[in-house]
């Protein structure tokens, strides 16, 4: 069973920074995307941004120049360097990967993190 292990969530002070990672427990021989999505309360949720296993990264257009999603494939971690944070950003952060495939062919079309709190206020 895959397992999704998120950090780096938190309370920041608008302008401020974090980073977060999240790791896939388990063999797997690639990854095809892995990306960050973020749900407030009483909204749905949205994706924040997105990787492929060749590095071709999307945003949405909300974070687009302060966020930066990156990822290393030896440790199945995707990592999401949040700056010049604002009170918007105060969302349930989830990890989400997708296309695992293990070296055993086994394959797996999507899984989800358990979810970090991230707060930005004064």
């Amino acid at each position: 069973q895959v397992q999704l292990v998120e950090s780096g969530g938190g309370l920041v002070q608008p302008g401020g920074s974090l980073r977060l990672s999240c790791a896939a427990s388990g063999g797997f021989r690639n990854i095809a995307r892995m990306g960050w999505y973020r749900q407030a309360p009483g909204k749905q949720r949205d994706v924040v941004a997105t990787i492929t296993s060749g590095n071709g990264a999307n945003y949405a257009d909300s974070v687009k120049g302060r966020f930066t999603i990156s990822r290393d494939n030896a440790k199945n971690t995707v990592y999401l360097q949040m700056n010049s944070l604002k009170p918007e950003d105060t969302a349930v952060y989830y990890c989400n990967v997708e296309g695992l495939r293990y070296y055993s062919g086994t394959y797996i079309s999507s899984v989800w993190g358990q979810g970090t709190q991230v707060t930005v206020s004064s």
